[in-house]
C-alpha cells in the first residue's frame, strides 16, 4: 500500500465534499436537531440523562457516521469515480484507506458536534477525562465508517443503503444494553449481543463516563472494536468491484 496514493484519494474526497454545501449543512444540522430533542425530553430528569448519555452518544455517533459514509461512498460509485480508480494501477487497499481517511475527517467533525452538544449544551456530567471520551468515540466512528463502506458495496442506490439500517443497525440498538441490560436478556439473545460491536461500544463509553475509567480500563472493548473495524475494511477490499 502506498501512503501517498491513499492521501491523494482522501484529499480529493475532502475537496469534493467541501463543495457540497447541502451535505455539510445536513452533517451538522441532523445531530444538532436529534440531540436538542434528547435534551428537551430529559429536561426535568438530569440524573436519567446523565445515565443515558453514554449510550446515546455512542449510538448517534455510530449511526450518523454509518449513514454519512454509506451514502457518500455509494455516490462515488454511482458517479463512476470508484470505477475509474479501480481501472488504474492503484491498489484496492490504497483506495479504501484513502476513502477511510477522507470520510473519517468529516465523521470526526460530526462526532465532535455530538459530543459538544451532549456535554456543553445538555450539561451532561461525566467522570472520565474529556480526551479519553473523545478518543473512544473516534474508535467507534472508525468502525462506523468501515461499516458504511462495506455495506454500500452491496447497495445499488441510496434507498437501498437506507434499507440496510433496520437490518444492520436496529438489532444492535436493541441488543446493546441500551433498553435492557444484556444480562437480563434470554440466553440466545445474549449470545447474539456478544458478537455485535455496538454492545462493546456502549459498555466502554459507560465505563469511561459513568465509572471514570481511562482507556487502559477498557482495553478489551477497544480491542473488539478495532478488530471489527479491521475485518470490515478487509471484507470491503475483497468485495468492492467495478460496476
Amino acid at each position: 500500500m502506498s501512503p501517498d496514493r491513499a492521501l491523494a484519494i482522501s484529499e480529493r474526497l475532502v475537496r469534493q465534499v467541501l463543495r457540497d454545501h447541502r451535505t455539510l449543512a445536513l452533517m451538522l444540522a441532523a445531530p444538532s436537531v436529534v440531540m436538542a430533542l434528547v435534551g428537551f425530553s430529559f429536561a426535568d430528569q438530569p440524573a436519567i440523562l446523565d445515565y443515558a448519555a453514554p449510550a446515546l452518544l455512542t449510538v448517534f455517533g455510530f449511526f450518523f457516521t454509518f449513514v454519512l459514509t454509506g451514502v457518500s461512498f455509494l455516490r462515488e460509485r454511482a458517479q463512476g469515480t470508484l470505477d475509474r480508480l479501480l481501472a488504474t494501477p492503484v491498489g484496492r487497499g490504497d483506495i479504501l484507506v484513502g476513502y477511510l481517511l477522507g470520510f473519517l475527517l468529516f465523521a470526526a467533525v460530526q462526532a465532535s458536534v455530538i459530543l459538544a452538544l451532549t456535554l456543553v449544551v445538555l450539561g451532561v456530567s461525566h467522570q472520565g477525562a474529556l480526551w479519553e471520551i473523545f478518543a473512544f468515540l473516534m474508535v467507534v466512528v472508525v468502525m462506523g465508517v468501515n461499516l458504511g463502506i462495506f455495506i454500500s458495496v452491496f447497495a445499488r442506490n441510496e434507498f437501498q443503503v437506507v434499507q440496510f439500517i433496520p437490518l444492520v443497525f436496529a438489532p444492535q440498538v436493541f441488543l446493546s444494553g441500551i433498553l435492557l441490560p444484556v444480562e437480563q436478556m434470554p440466553g440466545f439473545l445474549q449470545a447474539v449481543a456478544n458478537v455485535l460491536p455496538l454492545k462493546y461500544a456502549v459498555e466502554g463509553m459507560r465505563e469511561i463516563m459513568l465509572q471514570g475509567k481511562g482507556l487502559s480500563g477498557v482495553t478489551s472493548e477497544l480491542a473488539v472494536l478495532a478488530g471489527f473495524a479491521v475485518v470490515l475494511l478487509a471484507l470491503a477490499s475483497v468485495t468492492v468491484r467495478r460496476s
